[in-house]
């Protein structure tokens, strides 16, 4: 890979990453772009150049309504290349490029990162966006083995981790996990602005987190899932009955059958968490939370990760926590169970707060 000429066409959020992972592994990516503007941004950031070679590799990081149109002239501006994409929806890219450009068809295969940030533009740009993140390939009828284990290649690279699946398959599976989450979020978070402001200082942690990726461009996602749609439907359809029959259950609350209703769906609910994979390929629930309280100063988050970090306890993931007005911070550290004993005892012998 490192042999590799690579072209980046689009450098918002995801085509300035990508340069800047490249650049981490001494690959200068040739970056292309119709914003000037953003184009000298990325290039100032780091992320590569605008030069005059001829690619081996195109990545399209366009917006989802344009990437079918700029793929296939991508295809047919470098003869020799083989041109992937970023895009979140595979099937109507696919689709068209097959219909577009049917000669160029077996240089094109799909790919999607699972990886982004609320943020948009090379200015919300990182490096490490990709880093442990599933990154999609998916295949068609013409594709070559060789163009498949270029774009894992390419993942590796980037420290992602290669996933191949049919088109198909890759758009099932993010309408589950990536465009539903998000019209729940949007929805839940459309109910914040009808709530005062004396309402909205009692936000806690779990609000933010059902809410964050609210702040997603609106824009950018109706692209998205205007290609997902069918996709989608049956899922909301799926949803929105679990939601009626709570609904119904909140009439009268103290009958028995409707808390039985509650109850499924909040242990449903766990069951769904359980299954979502951990960092390491496990769950959620088989690391324990050991929870610290901090000063609400400059340093003492620095100073708390620090001394995990001289103990040789490694943590698995980590949230932080800050009420409006609280003179402390909480510090839930996620540890696998056989150093949580561990990290609780040296933090209580050396003065730390836990709760």
């Amino acid at each position: 890979m490192s042999d590799t000429s690579i072209k980046v066409v689009g450098v918002g959020l995801i085509g300035t990453s990508l340069g800047l992972a490249l650049a981490r592994k001494d690959i200068v990516a040739n970056l292309s772009d119709k914003s000037k503007v953003n184009l000298d941004l990325a290039i100032t950031y780091g992320a590569g150049k605008n030069l005059d070679e001829e690619p081996e590799l195109v990545v399209v990081c366009v917006p989802p309504k344009y990437t079918a149109q700029v793929v296939i002239e991508q295809l047919n501006q470098h003869p020799n290349a083989l041109v992937t994409d970023v895009a979140s929806v595979k099937s109507n890219i696919l689709a068209e490029v097959i219909a577009g450009s049917p000669d160029n068809a077996a240089r094109y295969l799909g790919s999607h990162p699972m990886a982004g940030r609320e943020a948009s533009g090379p200015i919300g740009a990182r490096a490490d966006i990709f880093f442990a993140r599933p990154w999609v390939i998916t295949p068609h009828d013409v594709t070559a083995q060789k163009h498949i284990d270029t774009l894992r290649h390419l993942a590796m690279q980037l420290d992602a981790l290669p996933v191949v699946m049919s088109s198909v398959e890759h758009d099932q599976a993010v309408a589950l996990v990536s465009h539903l989450p998000q019209l729940v979020s949007s929805a839940l978070a459309a109910r914040l602005v009808d709530g005062s402001k004396e309402m909205l200082n009692l936000s806690g942690q779990g609000l933010r987190d059902t809410t964050r990726i609210a702040a997603s461009d609106p824009q950018m996602w109706l692209q998205i899932l205007s290609q997902n749609d069918q996709k989608i439907k049956p899922l909301l359809g799926s949803l929105i009955e679990d939601l009626r029959q709570l609904e119904a259950s909140f009439e009268n609350l103290a009958d028995q059958d409707s808390l039985a209703v509650v109850q499924d769906l909040m242990a449903r609910g766990n069951s769904g968490v359980e299954s979502i994979p951990g960092k390491h390929g496990g769950k959620y629930f088989e690391y324990e939370v050991v929870t610290a309280l901090i000063d609400d100063s400059p340093g003492a988050l620095a100073s708390l990760l620090v001394f995990v970090g001289e103990i040789g306890v490694n943590l698995e993931d980590i949230s932080l926590e800050h009420s409006p007005g609280a003179p402390i911070g909480i510090v839930e550290m996620q540890v696998l169970p056989e150093v949580a004993t561990k990290l609780a005892e040296a933090l209580t012998e050396n003065g730390w707060r836990l709760a």
